[in-house]
Parts: C-alpha cells; structure tokens; sequence
C-alpha cells in the first residue's frame, strides 16, 4: 500500500517514514501543502495522511482542493489541536479521519488500517457494498434485485459513511461529529432517528444488508447470512 505522508517536521516526518515502512508500507514524505496536493493529483497513493500546520498550503486547503478536483484519497488529517472546531473544520474540509498530536504509533497504524478498508467509489460514483450500490451524487440507492429508492440528505450521508467504513463499527459520536458537526449527548437521539430512516429504506430495497447497533458501542453495516 503507497502512502503519502505530508509533515513538515524533519523529525516527525523521518519517524512516521521509518514506521510506515517498517509496517510494510510504501511512504511517500513531503513537507508542504503545495507539494502534498502535487502528489494527490497523481492519483497514485491509496492513503494520505495530512498535517494540518504545513507552508505554503495548510492540510484543511490541500483537503478542500483535493476534493473539489474529485480526488478520493483516504486522508486521515494530523492535528496539534483538539477542539470541537478543528475536527468539525478538518472533516468538513474532506478529510475522511483526524488524530490528535500527541498520539501512539499503535493508534495511528490501526487507523490506517481501518482506512484501507473503506469502499473507494467505482467508475460511475457510486459506492458499493454486497448488494447494495449507492449513487452518492444523486442520493439513490439501489440493490441488486433492480429496487431502488431515493434518500433525503442526511439517510444519503449516513449510509455513505457506513459503507466507506464497511467492517468498522462507528460510534455515535463519530457519526454525530461526522453528520451534524456536533458533540453533545443530548443530540444523539438523531442519530438513532436516522438510523431509523436508513433502516428502512434498505428494507424497502430488500437489501441483505442491514445496520446492526453494538449496545455502548456504536453501528456497523453488514450483511445477514443467505440461508
């Protein structure tokens, strides 16, 4: 798997380097923001992960251009900062993860992990997971027995999430911070309200796939077993 790795201190830099290689990982360093959107315009890297505080070009702007030019990298953004607002900025900036300086190797590596796995969209756009085919531009979702059904805007971004995480369980404080750009309790009742919606509209579909809740835990998207 090629990364690339955009940080522009010498010694942060060198040390994520060694790491990423020593975990079998082709690296990539780069120590600006003009240069980092160069390399993601190659199309080339399965992976990115982005510091915030670059010259030239801070992360949230290389994140922001890269999408609008429709570059889908996975970016997991790197930030000394841990406010509300830096994480809502650097995922609204197109950023699909974020840690927090200081952080351990192990987190990072599991982050990156959960990154590869994400569905990448097909030729058309559309996302997909087992029979399920989500066109994110127009909001349908579509399965494989020919069903189809249009989303509103937040059942389309919900299940956009969960597909592009397939295998990985989502807390609701991701989704919450990922849907609405909020982190306060007493708004999760959203999230279970739309994960109603989103429920239902993969049985409308007749999809095999469904959102399974983990009691304290979160929500993953999977598929029951075919008898």
């Amino acid at each position: 798997m090629k990364i690339l790795l955009a940080e522009d201190e010498p010694r942060m830099n060198r040390a994520l380097c060694e790491l990423l290689r020593r975990e079998g990982y082709e690296a990539m360093p780069v120590d600006n923001g003009e240069d980092a959107l160069n390399e993601l315009e190659s199309g080339v890297y399965d992976l990115c992960v982005l510091d915030v505080m670059m010259p030239k070009m801070d992360g949230y702007a290389v994140a922001k251009t890269a999408r609008e030019a429709g570059i889908r990298t996975p970016i997991l953004m790197l930030t000394a900062k841990s406010e509300l607002d830096d994480k809502v900025e650097g995922l609204d900036s197109g950023a699909d993860d974020y840690l927090t300086k200081p952080f351990m190797s192990k987190e990072l590596l599991a982050r990156l992990r959960a990154l590869g796995r994400r569905g990448l969209p097909t030729n058309d756009g559309s996302l997909r997971f087992e029979d399920l085919s989500l066109d994110v531009k127009n909001a349908v979702l579509k399965c494989e027995n020919g069903q189809s059904v249009r989303l509103g805007e937040k059942e389309k971004r919900i299940l956009e999430y969960l597909i592009a995480n397939q295998g990985q369980v989502l807390t609701r404080e991701q989704i919450a911070l990922k849907i609405w750009g909020y982190e306060n309790d007493a708004e999760y009742n959203n999230v279970e309200v739309y994960m109603s919606f989103a429920r239902k509209k993969l049985a409308f579909v007749g999809s095999r796939c469904e959102i399974k809740a983990l009691r304290g835990i979160g929500y993953e998207l999977r598929c029951r077993d075919v008898p």
